[in-house]
């Protein structure tokens, strides 16, 4: 134990990673931050008290003047002029060395909704990003295949886990670590000054932020950790997610309390539909039909994105578009279809003042740089389009508004099949899957089981008659797992974790009070 430090876990070579000194360096973080960290999640349950007794979301009047006056963020680094296309990931070894050659302006090496966070995971993350960094990560495939940079690579930016989380498998003082402050603070420690010294610097994307307070906390911390290692302040450059409820009714403030370490905003899309459901999961009023229908065309959801872009733009940040999730396959007809879906989808954003948009696949880079060089050009954003035509109300973002009639059977199946296969492979310590040619992440298993439970709860009817039911969830999940297996394979089923995801899939789908996030049960089967 170092100064009241204890790493539980081993089998794990990891002290090139865990030093003293970075251990040391995250303990600083936890002590001086940890309590206001539980104070403001403490704030998260009660509002969420306030709306399960009907209150609902609404712009801050306490907050009005940050709104109305006029201010802007940072100027932005130069290897953040253009984020045209910015390309996600967990951060194994082969998946960073793919994506930072991919041609994408951007690459987000992700320890949070795309990583399982398995001990060897999250610590090979960080020795990945490390070497990714130093530009020594190399990878040598079982077919004896040699993966290495190229001489251009995508400018690294890193999402760490959320406020929400902590990594139970390393004590300070007894009690468990933010898995956010953990994340930051070995990325930051192992890694700030090198990226400095390459002409680039420690950035940073913030997820499942809920309110300016938290932006505010963040802020706290950059200022800390670049005065602890005596990093100019200001070098930290942070995007924030944009997928709570709350946080959408607080865009100006959470620029504002980062504003000098502020890059931009991104509409985070998933998990905006995933905390629709929870914030307001008692309310009759909010059920949401089929994944499948609820697009970025819903009044809801283009409520939200429209306001967002203004937002930023009024601010000087960017607004940076949600994922494409396809996986191209040997298909052609089903690429073809696919692809033009997503084309018009980054026409949509291109069009509506984004400055750049996420994808989840190499293959993907090429068609979102077509799209985006089309409507920028020469210019490296549309910071000048300010949207002054955009007036978005608290009713607009929560116009939601769908026939009861537009759940089906084969929605139900859909989320069942998703959250089972999704699950499975998280416990097996893959947190991005091919699921059916999408690149399925625990955002979007976490839609598939909020809605279940959205559904039970408020006694809805699929389409074809028959109500959704405890009962009935449970016989589906039986009949889908006999879908998988038949599929896999006997031998193959057996040996995965289908067992374990389906006691998982029922708890958080079914079960009252309503999990919060389905990643902390998931994780206590974790290693």
């Amino acid at each position: 134990m170092v100064d009241g430090i204890e790493v539980l876990s081993s089998g794990v070579e990891a002290g090139d990673v865990l030093t003293d000194e970075a251990l040391v360096f995250v303990a600083a973080l936890q002590r001086r931050f940890g309590t206001e960290r539980r104070r403001l999640l403490a704030l998260r349950a009660e509002r969420q008290a306030r709306f399960d007794a009907g209150e609902r979301p609404a712009f801050l009047e306490s907050t009005r003047r940050v709104r109305e006056r006029p201010w802007t963020v940072a100027p932005p680094p130069k290897d953040l002029l253009d984020r045209r296309v910015e390309i996600t990931g967990p951060t194994d070894r082969k998946m960073m060395i793919n994506a930072l050659n991919s041609g994408a302006r951007v690459f987000m090496a992700d320890f949070e909704d795309s990583l399982s966070p398995s001990w060897s995971n999250v610590v090979e993350g960080q020795r990945n990003l490390r070497d990714a960094v130093r530009g020594t990560i190399t990878y040598e495939s079982p077919d004896g295949r040699t993966y290495r940079l190229n001489d251009e690579t995508a400018t690294l930016v890193v999402r760490p886990r959320g406020w929400h989380l902590e990594e139970r498998r390393v004590l300070v003082d007894g009690r468990p670590v933010s898995a956010s402050l953990f994340d930051f603070g070995l990325a930051f420690f192992h890694n700030a000054r090198e990226l400095l010294d390459a002409g680039s610097g420690p950035y940073f994307y913030l997820p499942k932020l809920e309110s300016h307070l938290e932006a505010r906390l963040w802020n706290e911390v950059f200022v800390a950790a670049q005065e602890a290692l005596r990093i100019p302040r200001g070098s930290i450059r942070a995007t924030v997610l944009i997928e709570t409820l709350p946080a959408a009714f607080e865009m100006d403030e959470i620029l504002y309390e980062l504003r000098e370490h502020a890059s931009g905003l991104n509409a985070g899309r998933w998990d905006y539909i995933f905390s629709v459901i929870k914030k307001l999961r008692l309310s009759g009023d909010y059920v949401l039909p089929d994944r499948s229908l609820v697009t970025m065309t819903v009044p809801f959801m283009r409520a939200y994105t429209e306001l967002l872009v203004r937002t930023c733009h009024h601010r000087k940040a960017y607004a940076m578009g949600g994922m494409a999730a396809f996986i191209p396959s040997r298909d052609p007809a089903l690429n073809e279809v696919a692809l033009a879906k997503v084309r018009d989808d980054k026409l949509r954003e291109s069009r509506d003042g984004f400055d750049g948009t996420w994808v989840a696949h190499p293959g993907l880079v090429p068609v979102a740089t077509e799209v985006f060089d089309a409507a920028l050009g020469d210019r490296p954003n549309q910071l000048d389009r300010l949207r002054e035509d955009v007036v978005v109300s608290a009713a607009d973002l929560l116009r939601v508004g769908f026939c009861r009639d537009d759940v089906s059977e084969a929605g139900l199946r859909a989320n069942i099949s998703v959250g089972l296969q999704y699950l499975e492979s998280w416990l097996r310590g893959v947190g991005a899957a091919a699921i059916d040619n999408l690149m399925e992440d625990a955002a979007t298993a976490e839609i598939s089981r909020s809605q279940v439970w959205q559904w039970v709860h408020h006694g809805v009817h699929l389409a074809e008659g028959p109500r959704v039911t405890r009962h009935l969830v449970t016989h589906m999940v039986d009949e889908e797992l006999d879908r998988i297996r038949a599929a896999l394979g006997g031998g193959t089923f057996c040996a995965r974790r289908f067992g374990c995801a389906r006691r998982l899939f029922l708890q958080t789908a079914l079960d009252h009070p309503f999990t919060e996030f389905l990643t902390l049960p998931a994780s206590e089967c974790l290693d």
